[in-house]
């Protein structure tokens, strides 16, 4: 039974529901009650009058069992929330992105692909690439497309059109596998 979708909702909602995160390129930030989020890149950016954020090179988030990977993480934040912010610093994240070699694990289950964004305020992820992963313990699901809506918990796995074969693939495992 492939988890997968579980593993995006629960890595990119729990790093939008949290305070924003753009003081430093590691952090130990709580989201209400959960585990702390870390964040380390190689390099930090902030562009206030863009509302954004950007993390490069090494990215990696971790909370918890979850660690994401990527080479680019952008943090957009909605215009005009930080006037409003709490003491904390904290802004209302509108959505972000990750690019170049996008990773994601979380115990057994790994989703990888090119590039993908969450959107907050639809809930929705999508990872897209030349080929996105899925895996879960021995089995796989492979495609181009992957939308999760994270309040749902609705996804859908696209194929890659008509050039490249045009189908979703999927490989079960037995159930006895590695006992």
């Amino acid at each position: 039974y492939m988890r997968g979708t579980d593993l995006l909702a629960f890595a990119l909602l729990t790093l939008a529901a949290g305070p924003a995160f753009a003081q430093t390129s590691s952090t130990g930030i709580k989201l209400d009650g959960d585990k702390p989020i870390q964040i380390e890149s190689d390099r930090l950016e902030v562009r206030e009058q863009e509302s954004k954020a950007i993390f490069t090179g090494n990215v990696t988030v971790v909370q918890g069992p979850t660690l994401l990977k990527a080479g680019v993480m952008t943090v957009f934040y909605v215009k005009g929330a930080g006037d409003n912010a709490n003491s904390t610093g904290s802004q209302q994240i509108d959505r972000l992105e990750v690019s170049n070699k996008v990773y994601i694990k979380s115990e057994n289950q790994v989703a990888t692909g090119d590039e993908g964004t969450f959107d907050v305020k639809s809930s929705t992820f999508t990872l897209k690439g030349k080929e996105v992963v899925l895996t879960d313990g021995g089995n796989v699901a492979q495609g181009c497309s992957l939308t999760v809506n994270t309040t749902t918990g609705r996804s859908q796995l696209d194929s890659c059109g008509s050039g490249s074969g045009g189908r979703v693939k999927v490989q079960l495992a037995p159930a006895n596998q590695g006992n």
